[in-house]
């Protein structure tokens, strides 16, 4: 790092700053100011604000190291998720924006009614914006202090990085605490820019190094196996002789494809949206705006941003043989050292930092809205003045962010987490789903669809049945679904009342809740699912067409890459077709 390479570090924080200080007035106003930037984002800032948070500092290490191991087929073990996503776009981001809410959290006692209710809504209130959150952001701290180890080992090491982390915590703390989301939103549109440029300008000097000698070079110089696009599907073990590809059994296969996307609970990928996500889609000036937002955000996070890294994991295998599968990812850190001119390597740092920040801002703004909306003023201190819930949630917002480096004190590897995540929340996914569709889903049934895969995988991995993940999803799916399934109907539905409210404010229509729709003809229910399922199926399409297209023609087979993006195109023109016949063109 030169004078150069600091002073664009420091032109960046000093930005940075100055967008948390221009929306401090505007955030203070009142909570949903400040947690849903007044329900004014446009459905472009929404969408680029959704995929800044998923790109965290761990996210292009991630990819490297999943590349590394596993080629470019690796990434399937996140692109199924892509399936879920589109679901969130047509089925849900509208019912998010109608319903006014504040929170993901408050839906539960919109739609649910009694004890039940209040007691999940604290609970939730609890686990997910304190418990769950803290876990997220120490995981994100600790892919940053491995950057920054990586990067300056005359100066960091495990013992300091936590203090500079620390700094960089209390810095995006600061402008979020100031700023709310209106402050974040903005920040993660500049930092999204940045930090994709920045990837984007590594990509291009590592393939075009004399060590790689472009994409031609890179691909002689490549086993085939890391080029496939594609896993590897047998009815074995999961075992392949053709090198590092991802290899999967059917039953594997059947598992990610065809359960973990609608059936599992994941922080960003949750069956009908939720956390940040959901937030974001209240966050937006209309229902158009929402669904336009959250299709940005399904498009930009699974068909462009990947590539880039991608290209850096292909390129690392060539250049560092060496690295254990476990440190696949630090490629991507030793890329940026050996390849980086004066300037470049201050942009990339830049990038790295403002992918850590804009993360850990929504996380902030998304948990400190939880303990504020649906714990604090629900349950401890009611009918207090807008200002002092603001108060109160810039106050909070620098104690979680105290909490989080306090946690990632004690995390020494993330490995496996993700995995233990989804099978704790399977079977979770079906009731998030049809709680908006089917009007006898209660509270008890979220309750128990909660509760039940944290038993049955505790009785799984303490039993030693010698089940592994994602069959185990084949056990734990099953058992939560009937579970939750039995207990809404041995128990009293939500309360008529309750039921009316919620149909009146949200009005989903659907055979699940005629039996309240046919008492409320002055309400118009919605209709046309037949073309939401086509449009979900034509975005799936799309997107996927997208994926493999710009890989294809990136790697050089342009005439397979048109046709895929072609393909796309079309799926985009269906889309745009239908939306016409809603009026939405």
């Amino acid at each position: 790092m030169h004078l150069l390479d600091w002073v664009i570090v420091c032109v960046y924080f000093i930005i940075a700053l100055a967008i948390g200080f221009y929306y401090s007035k505007r955030a203070g106003g009142s909570t949903e100011e400040f947690f849903l930037s007044g329900r004014k984002l446009t459905w472009w800032l929404a969408g680029l604000s959704m995929v800044a948070t998923t790109f965290a500092a761990d996210t292009p290490l991630a990819v490297t190291e999943l590349v590394g191991q596993n080629g470019i087929a690796g990434n399937w073990l996140w692109w199924n998720m892509l399936i879920g996503g589109m679901l969130t776009v047509f089925f849900f981001a509208r019912l998010w924006r109608r319903a006014e809410i504040l929170t993901d959290v408050e839906f539960i006692e919109l739609r649910y009614s009694g004890k039940p209710a209040a007691i999940l809504r604290g609970f939730k209130a609890i686990y997910m914006g304190i418990f769950m959150n803290t876990i997220i952001m120490g995981w994100v701290n600790l892919a940053m202090i491995k950057i920054l180890i990586g990067m300056f080992p005359e100066y960091v090491n495990p013992d300091n990085a936590i203090y500079y982390v620390g700094a960089c915590m209390l810095f995006t703390a600061f402008y979020s605490a100031i700023s709310g989301l209106w402050g974040v939103a903005v920040n993660d549109a500049f930092q999204f820019i940045l930090a994709m440029g920045g990837c984007i300008v590594l990509a291009v000097i590592v393939v075009n190094s004399p060590e790689i000698g472009g994409i031609s070079g890179m691909q002689e110089k490549l086993p085939e196996w890391a080029l496939k696009f594609t896993p590897e599907i047998s009815s074995g073990d999961g075992e392949t002789s053709t090198g590092g590809i991802l290899a999967l059994t059917i039953s594997s296969f059947l598992a990610f494809v065809g359960l973990q996307w609608w059936a599992s609970w994941y922080p960003g990928a949750e069956p009908g949206g939720g956390g940040y996500v959901a937030q974001r889609m209240m966050s937006a000036k209309d229902e158009k705006n929402s669904l336009f937002a959250t299709l940005l955000f399904q498009v930009a996070h699974y068909c462009i941003r990947p590539w880039p890294w991608i290209l850096i994991g292909l390129c690392s295998l060539i250049l560092y043989p060496d690295l254990s599968q476990a440190d696949k990812g630090l490629g991507f850190v030793m890329a940026m050292n050996d390849f980086l001119p004066v300037g470049l390597k201050g942009l990339l740092l830049a990038a790295f930092f403002a992918a850590y920040m804009s993360t850990i801002a929504t996380h902030l703004n998304w948990g400190t809205s939880y303990f504020i909306n649906d714990f604090y003023r629900r349950f401890l201190s009611k009918d207090k003045s807008e200002k002092h819930y603001v108060v109160v949630a810039r106050l909070m917002t620098i104690v979680f962010m105290f909490l989080s480096v306090i946690v990632t004190t004690q995390m020494t590897s993330i490995s496996g987490v993700w995995s233990f995540l989804i099978e704790c929340g399977a079977g979770l996914g079906l009731v998030l789903i049809l709680r908006w569709f089917w009007w006898r889903v209660n509270a008890i049934g979220e309750i128990v669809a909660t509760v039940t895969p944290f038993v049955v995988y505790g009785v799984l991995y303490f039993g030693d049945f010698g089940v592994k993940f994602p069959e185990t999803l084949f056990i734990i799916v099953p058992i939560t679904t009937l579970a939750w399934i039995v207990t809404v109907y041995i128990t009293k539905p939500t309360a008529t009342a309750k039921l009316d409210s919620f149909y009146r404010r949200v009005h989903p229509g659907g055979i699940g809740w005629k039996i309240i729709s046919d008492k409320m003809t002055d309400v118009k229910s919605d209709s046309g699912y037949y073309l939401l399922m086509i449009n979900w199926v034509a975005g799936i399409i799309m997107a996927y067409a997208f994926l493999f297209g710009i890989g294809k023609v990136i790697l050089g087979d342009t005439t397979t890459g048109i046709l895929f993006l072609i393909t796309g195109i079309l799926a985009a023109f269906l889309i745009k077709r239908n939306f016409a016949k809603t009026g939405w063109n």
